[in-house]
């Protein structure tokens, strides 16, 4: 299992202790990460003045580096920790458009550069305006500097992965934080794993197996449904599938109960976990099915936010989730289109096209978490997090596409979810469903009640990823259940860069899901 290395919160006034101790704890590097220009910010990194002063003689010597953004740049300091400064600037992050995503893109480039000139204990200081935007900059800075010690589990497994840093401090945070922060960042760490491994190494049960070494003494109660007899639209996913035994589909069922045993609130999930998706009878052609391994990424962060409650001891939320592994295999045993298939709430669905087959995944999930919620005393809200459309991409980018019924709406479920989301760093981008979401997946016939999509690819079509949430609405049984339900999308925002091939996978909307547990 992967490690992630140690957070230090360090005092701003121990930059100067640092650099003048001999002990070996200290730091080897310190990394200044500032809003331009970082003439105006020295006075609140706390800059020894040995280092202030070799600031300032930088700037005077490279106008560039004065205006920003630029670096990292390296600089020897006999006063500072390590005696090496890495320095770099972002922009001056006073437009509208700015927002922390800045920070944590020069953090990571700064401490990557720190490592690389033989850093293992670097020192991050950053200073940005004082402005509510960036309320979690130093936050979101510690988490990018922890995220660029991750390799991928191939990579890890076959020695390539080299070494990096053992711990990071950064200047501002208590240890408490660092160590609530870490946890976070271990919680990631797991969702990369699943979302970036290829897709032998990454099949369901491997998967399960995964889960079930990283869960162990958490707390969080795991269990694996390898007969899924009782999901008929997921079991017809995995239906070719079945033949090969290594790639027979489970579902992966994760609980966390705070400490204690109290909550005030049940967050339900359903992550979409396709190992690979061939597309089906529908099969994918002209070179689209590479990158395919990665359809787990709503798995993925799903079980990387449950890792994370763990792990950061998040109060006040249960959480329940179910991971659809399944592989969606061609062969002889391969559904199809034109097949009418009963989903676990009893919707008559008819096949539209095999190659849209999350949506049936996450429909069986959906129905089963209705029915555990229907129990429920506290507050609940139901959720889905796929990679479910390339619709999402081509409307939004980067970003998750959020979408809710009425009574999460009401309760202003997405509106909070959003505000968190600018916060940590993974904005979304909120939409409404609409009268013609539902008329695209209305029943054609009297022999179906729902059709699960059109023959086209989502990108062809008007409202790609808004016509899934109705039929994942309708499908589920949730569509008037008086239920609060809320699907987020993240098919652009599930690597950065989105590239689903080679992207790094970001475990994205994990620290949104977390800071709105927290109320943060």
């Amino acid at each position: 299992m992967y490690v992630t290395p140690l957070l230090l919160g360090v005092a701003k006034d121990a930059i100067a202790l640092e650099a003048s101790s001999a002990s070996p704890s200290s730091f080897d590097a310190l990394v200044l990460v500032s809003a331009s220009p970082i003439a105006n910010y020295l006075d609140e990194l706390a800059l020894p003045a040995p280092v202030a002063a070799l600031v300032r003689s930088v700037l005077e010597s490279d106008r560039a580096m004065a205006r920003g953004p630029q670096g990292p740049v390296v600089l020897p300091c006999e006063s500072a920790a390590g005696k090496r400064v890495v320095l770099a600037t972002c922009g001056a992050l006073t437009d509208d458009i700015d927002d922390v995503r800045a920070v944590a893109e020069t953090v990571t480039a700064a401490i990557n550069r720190a490592c690389a000139s033989g850093a293992k204990k670097p020192l991050l200081a950053i200073a940005v305006p004082h402005d509510a935007k960036f309320a979690r900059a130093v936050d979101v800075a510690a988490l990018a500097a922890l995220a660029t010690q991750w390799h991928a589990l191939e990579a890890r497994e076959a020695g390539r992965a080299g070494e990096g840093a053992v711990a990071m401090g950064v200047v501002g945070l208590t240890e408490a934080r660092a160590d609530y922060l870490r946890g976070l960042e271990v919680g990631r760490a797991l969702g990369r794993d699943i979302t970036g491994t290829e897709p032998e190494r990454m099949a369901p049960l491997r998967a399960a197996e995964l889960c079930e070494k990283a869960f162990a003494e958490t707390g969080v109660r795991v269990a694996i449904h390898r007969d899924t007899s009782r999901w008929p639209l997921l079991t017809a996913v995995a239906r070719a599938s079945n033949v090969v035994e290594r790639h027979r589909p489970c579902v992966i069922e994760l609980e966390y109960t705070p400490e204690g045993g109290r909550y005030e609130r049940t967050l339900y999930l359903a992550g979409k976990g396709l190992t690979y998706d061939t597309g089906g009878a529908d099969l994918k052609t002209g070179g689209s099915m590479a990158g395919m391994s990665r359809d787990k990424g709503g798995a993925g962060a799903v079980a990387a936010f449950v890792r994370a409650c763990a792990a950061a001891k998040v109060k006040g939320v249960r959480v329940v989730a179910l991971l659809g592994m399944v592989r969606n295999s061609i062969g002889e045993e391969s559904f199809v289109s034109d097949e009418v298939i009963a989903s676990h709430a009893g919707v008559r669905v008819r096949i539209g096209n095999t190659d849209a087959e999350g949506r049936l995944v996450l429909a069986d999930l959906l129905s089963e978490l209705r029915e555990r919620a229907k129990s429920d005393s506290g507050t609940t809200v139901i959720a889905s997090v796929a990679t479910l459309t390339g619709h999402v991409i081509r409307a939004f980018g980067p970003y998750v596409g959020a979408i809710e019924n009425k009574v999460a709406r009401d309760r202003g479920v997405i509106a909070t979810l959003v505000e968190c989301g600018e916060r940590w760093g993974e904005p979304m981008e909120w939409t409404r469903v609409r009268r013609e979401d539902y008329a695209f997946c209305a029943p054609r016939s009297n022999a179906e009640d729902l059709v699960s999509s059109n023959r086209l690819a989502s990108v062809d079509t008007a409202r790609g990823h808004q016509g899934p949430f109705a039929f994942l609405d309708v499908a589920s049984g949730l569509k008037n259940s008086g239920l609060a339900y809320v699907h987020l999308d993240i098919g652009g925002a599930a690597f950065l860069p989105l590239d689903w091939q080679f992207g790094r996978p970001t475990s994205a909307p994990a620290l949104t899901l977390a800071a709105w547990c927290a109320g943060e």
